[in-house]
């Protein structure tokens, strides 16, 4: 953890009553910000948050799909609790979505995505990671229109999950939604990370761009 960081939830204090989309505002229960180490090297991104991840106020916690992510986490040795954990233990990974704030009836409009968009931006040139792993087909082509040369029509994440896809500046490690992996996909991520992003030294590709 960063030596000037004095919590895991929301460490860099983002406004935690934000009105910026009032038919989200009227009805969530909680603003769900980044969470996890502001100095780390792996930035996690999903589209929003769950029903479970909107209780704890924590990203990716608090149901089956949450645990499958914190479990990863800890394989990869970047959790130090049980997967099951509200407020997790993490070191050099940062949790975060592209809206933080959750609809029960539907997904997150475009124009919330964009509203949500200084937030995510922040959080990146802050911590300024070395691999950022986009969760889902949504989180995959939002970054892919800043941070690769490809179309982001071209993505499709069930295709290029478990793989590295090169950046300008930053290298995207793409991941279906918990919720919809199978165990041989976790295995997969897992193997891949270790084998493929470990093992070499992925610092060579940091960017100082900022978004």
């Amino acid at each position: 953890m960063d030596a000037h960081q004095d919590e895991l939830s929301n460490p860099f204090a983002m406004d935690e009553d934000c009105r910026n989309c009032p038919a989200l505002a009227d009805c969530r229960e909680q603003v769900v910000h980044g969470y996890g180490d502001a100095g780390a090297e792996f930035v996690f991104v999903g589209e929003s948050p769950t029903a479970g991840a909107e209780a704890t106020g924590v990203p990716f916690t608090g149901d089956g799909a949450g645990e499958r992510v914190q479990r990863i986490l800890g394989e990869l040795g970047f959790s130090r609790s049980a997967p099951g954990a509200a407020e997790p233990d993490l070191q050099n990974v940062y949790l975060t979505y592209l809206s933080r704030c959750r609809h029960p009836e539907r997904a997150a409009t475009d124009a919330e995505v964009r509203n949500c968009e200084p937030f995510l931006n922040a959080e990146l040139r802050m911590i300024n990671p070395h691999i950022i792993v986009p969760i889902g087909d949504r989180a995959l082509r939002e970054l892919a229109i800043e941070y690769t040369t490809r179309s982001p029509d071209s993505f499709d994440v069930s295709e290029e999950h478990a793989t590295t896809v090169r950046g300008r500046g930053f290298e995207l490690v793409p991941m279906i939604p918990p919720g919809e992996q199978t165990d041989a996909q976790e295995a997969a991520f897992v193997e891949h990370m270790t084998e493929n992003v470990f093992s070499r030294d992925y610092r060579q590709t940091k960017g100082r761009r900022s978004r």
